[in-house]
This record gives structure tokens, sequence and C-alpha cells, in this order.
């Protein structure tokens, strides 16, 4: 048993969508009181390093809702239920760049938000790239760039999500793209 576990005593669902899931759980804390945890149940997504065989990485650029503003990041998707990670990522590289990829594998996986969301993201690193053409999920619109792996000290400066954060860094450790402004 984990020196600080949380056990629950009740749960409630508060909110099923088609996104996400909200429950409030009442627990019990290590030194025998009760507390109230708001929990968002998301069933975790990917996104995808993907890189080309003339060293550009592949990103994407649309509006999100939730920051009322267009941003750059990684190709990446929801998993649906039971989807295996790898699965998803190879779905969501051909919706949203048009490319299928030779070789993919997993470069990471984080939480999140683990103080109050479930969601787990996996990060993959796609290689030998052959365009294939693109299949937007209906009521998808975004736009597919390139950058050059010597871009991408300047890059990381103006992503503001997360996962393509993690991504990016993780391409620069491999690459070795130390210096920032490149």
């Amino acid at each position: 048993m984990a020196k600080f576990e949380e056990k629950t005593i009740d749960s409630k669902d508060i909110y099923d969508g088609k996104i996400l899931k909200l429950r409030l759980d009442t627990v019990e804390l290590p030194d025998g009181s009760s507390s109230k945890r708001e929990i968002v149940e998301h069933s975790g997504g990917v996104a995808v390093v993907a890189v080309t065989d003339s060293g550009e990485l592949l990103m994407v650029r649309q509006y999100r809702k939730a920051m009322e503003k267009e941003l750059l990041e990684l190709p990446a998707g929801k998993l649906e239920a039971g989807e295996d990670p790898l699965e998803c990522a190879e779905r969501e590289l051909r919706e949203e760049t048009g490319y299928k990829a030779g070789s993919i594998e997993l470069l990471s996986e984080f939480y999140t938000a683990p103080g109050f969301c479930s969601e787990k993201v996996y990060v993959y690193i796609a290689k030998e790239l052959e365009f294939v053409g693109e299949a937007l999920d209906e009521g998808e619109f975004l736009e597919v760039e390139k950058y050059r792996i010597e871009e991408l000290g300047s890059l990381l400066s103006e992503l503001q999500d997360a996962k393509s954060i993690i991504g990016v860094m993780h391409l620069m450790r491999e690459k070795e793209v130390c210096s920032y402004g490149n």
C-alpha cells in the first residue's frame, strides 16, 4: 500500500459526455480525515512526432475553442474505448497529416494533469513517412506545417501545449539539438 494513498469511500457520477466524465469522490486521507476529490475521467490520447526522410517535423495548426485561438501542435488525438495507443497514433497520423509511417515507436507517456484528471498521453516517433492522402474527421479543420529539425529550438518557444512541447523536446534530445534558436 502506498504511504499516501487516499481510499475512496464514496463516488458519484456528475457528468458523462462524449470526451470526458466527471465524478465526485469522497476519500479517506492518510490521517483518517475525509475530503472531496473532483475527478475528470478521460480515455487518454496520443501525439506523434512525425519526421520526414528529408528531416522535417510535421506539425498541425488548428483552432482550440478552450483557448479561443489557434495552436501549433503535434498531430494527436483521443484514444477510443479499448483502442491500442499505437493503433491510435497510426490512425491520427494518417487522418491529420495524410502520412503513413514505416517505423513508429513509443518515446514517452505522461499524465496531463494528475491532480484532477486521469488522461494519459502516449508520445510516438514516426519515421519513414509516405504520403497517402489526408482523411480528416468530419468537423476537423487544420493545416499541416513542416519545420526543419534545425528550427526546433525556436519552434519550441512558439508551442503552448504540453504534448507538443514534450514531443519536440524528445526529438531535440534524440537529434542532439541542444542550443535554442538554431
